[in-house]
Formats: structure tokens, C-alpha cells, sequence
């Protein structure tokens, strides 16, 4: 079974002002109240540490195109069990906005017994992150 989470939200900034903050992890700690650090070297095929509230994993990261996107994937102690393939999208809206997208597609046995955690708690948590992005990246 998979599930799919997708949250979006309208950013007035530039993409490259916005992937700068995105990628400033160092800095995560002073606004994002959702992913608490991610540590390594932020590279395709590298392994990285990627801190939540209360949960570490470490996911490889897939994809790494400066100012468009970002994604990685991750396991719960085995491939199969419960996989989580995140990915931040940057779309320059040609207007001086971009829009970013956080999404998430979720799969292995698991998926089905955390189904309401999914869309409750995780999206929830997407679309804070997405609000806090938004603040830091139309402040700074």
C-alpha cells in the first residue's frame, strides 16, 4: 500500500533566495519547528541524518538540483517495513513568487496502521514547515 502527501504554499521570494534558506540546515534550528537538523553531506547517493520530533532516520538522497529540487529516501529499520520517499519542489511563478511544494509518498506494510498519523500529524507538521519557510525565506 502507498500513500501519498502533498502540501504547497506560495512563497514571495525568488527560488534561489528560498533553496538558500532550504538548504542553510545549520540554520534549522532558529525557525523550522519540524525538521530539527540534518546533518551530512547533502549530495545524491550520500546517506544523511535527518532529525524529527522524537525520530532520527537516515535516508539517501536521490536527488540534489540546486534551486529546484530535493529529495531522499527513507526506511524504518528495513527497506519494505515503512518508506518514505520526501522530495521539496521549487516552480518560479514568473511574478516575482515561486511556489514550493513539500511532499512525501509513503509505502510498506506499515503504511495502513499509521494512515491517520500520516494525514493528521505528518501533514500537519509539511504545512508548518511550509509556513515557517515562507516567513524566514520573505524576511530575510
Amino acid at each position: 500500500m502507498a500513500k501519498q502527501i502533498n502540501t504547497s504554499i506560495t512563497i514571495n521570494a525568488s527560488k534561489e533566495k528560498i533553496w538558500k534558506t532550504l538548504t542553510e540546515f545549520e540554520k534549522y534550528p532558529e525557525w523550522n519547528s519540524f525538521i530539527k537538523a540534518v546533518n551530512g553531506e547533502v549530495k545524491v547517493g550520500n546517506q544523511i541524518q535527518v532529525k524529527l520530533q522524537g525520530m532520527i532516520f537516515k535516508p539517501i538522497v536521490l536527488t540534489f538540483k540546486e534551486n529546484t529540487e530535493l529529495k531522499w529516501l527513507g526506511h524504518l529499520w528495513f527497506k519494505g517495513l515503512f518508506d518514505g520517499e520526501h522530495k521539496f519542489k521549487l516552480t518560479d511563478n514568473g511574478n516575482g513568487t515561486t511556489n514550493f511544494e513539500q511532499s512525501e509518498t509513503f509505502s510498506g506494510i506499515l503504511v495502513k496502521l499509521v494512515t491517520k498519523n500520516l494525514d493528521k500529524e505528518t501533514k500537519n507538521g509539511f504545512e508548518q514547515m511550509n509556513r515557517e519557510l515562507k516567513l524566514r525565506a520573505e524576511k530575510y
